[in-house]
């Protein structure tokens, strides 16, 4: 990437200078790296996480994804996700997310936990790629207020889980992205 788009999808894009943790297969870390160097292209491996958010019903929380996010821009998502930084767990990025991205504090859930991890690769049109181990969370909401933040979330819905995880062809026209997609088949 030049200098210039750099500089372009920095000023773009607020977290783009921030730094992600690049791991190995095994999820060991390596170091840290620029995040718009680990999501373009070829990308760099790195660490992740998605949290599924239930309801005492079973079902889900789904966060679509604002419309001037880099990839999967306005594409469904589980609850949250996104990248820990060096020196802070998985449940303590997922609880800093689910706050600033949703402003679900943690006196409203319960049981938040790892629940699995995978790795994948897949690209996004033109604009870049995931490379990512991504680390499983999942919690009960208690308390369902919620105040979404509109430059990361553009909209919400609660969906029955069982049914989406059993029929996913029915919810085809959400565009579901391909994290939340892969930690739900291999949910149950």
């Amino acid at each position: 990437m030049s200098n210039a788009a750099a500089d372009e999808a920095t000023e773009l894009h607020k977290n783009a200078a921030q730094d992600v943790i690049a791991v190995d297969a095994d999820d060991n870390a390596e170091g840290t790296v620029n995040r718009l160097d680990a999501h373009t292209g070829d990308g760099i491996r790195h660490r992740a996480f998605t949290c599924l958010v239930f309801n005492e019903e079973g079902q889900l929380l789904l966060a679509q994804r604002a419309p001037d996010k880099r990839l999967w821009d306005t594409s469904w998502d589980g609850t949250v996700a996104s990248h820990p930084v060096e020196g802070q767990t998985q449940a303590e990025a997922t609880e800093e997310r689910l706050e600033e991205e949703l402003g679900i504090t943690p006196d409203q859930y319960s049981d938040l936990r790892v629940t699995d991890k995978f790795e994948y690769k897949r690209y996004y049109l033109e604009e870049g790629v995931e490379w990512e181990v991504c680390a499983v969370l999942q919690c009960t909401l208690d308390d369902r207020s919620l105040d979404p933040d509109p430059e990361e979330i553009a909209g919400t819905m609660w969906v029955p889980y069982e049914r989406l995880h059993e029929h996913p062809r029915w919810y085809r026209q959400l565009r579901l992205c391909p994290w939340f997609e892969i930690a739900m088949r291999r949910d149950f």
